[in-house]
């Protein structure tokens, strides 16, 4: 009766530490098949947690997460736009026509923005920017 104790906690300990073994592999499965980026500090602070309470599942867990591509932040997307298309949404004071702004955004990136939205924070552009698209300020 003793000896199958010790077998079913072996057994049992040995799987928890290889399911917590990778962080990166259980938080974020979306990520693996990544071969280089950034390093996500969460996932990277979280392996180094098991190197420090248990030194070969943690790093384990290290190898498991670059070898996946799991530890590495996913790539960051960005869109432009040509200012010459901007600056239809332009008007003749230097004001910005949101609705015209938002009909240009929705044909060239393909998604509906909302521009109303009133947590959204709106910056005033300077001198320089109206002179490249032609405008003069207006008091």
């Amino acid at each position: 009766m003793r000896i199958a104790s010790r077998v079913i906690g072996t057994v049992l300990v040995a799987t928890l530490l290889t399911q917590l073994s990778a962080c990166g592999s259980i938080f974020f499965p979306d990520r693996r098949g990544q071969i280089e980026g950034r390093i996500d500090p969460l996932i990277a602070g979280l392996d180094a947690i098991g190197i420090l309470f248990f030194v070969i599942p943690g790093l384990i867990a290290f190898g498991v997460d670059f070898t996946t591509g799991a530890i590495y932040l996913p790539p960051s997307k960005t869109a432009q736009i040509a200012p010459e298309k901007l600056r239809e949404a332009i008007t003749a004071d230097g004001q910005v026509d949101t609705l015209k702004l938002q009909a240009i955004l929705k044909t060239e990136l393909g998604q509906t923005l909302p521009l109303n939205d009133p947590r959204l924070i709106q910056q005033k552009g300077n001198l320089q920017q109206l002179a490249m698209y032609n405008l003069r300020p207006a008091a």
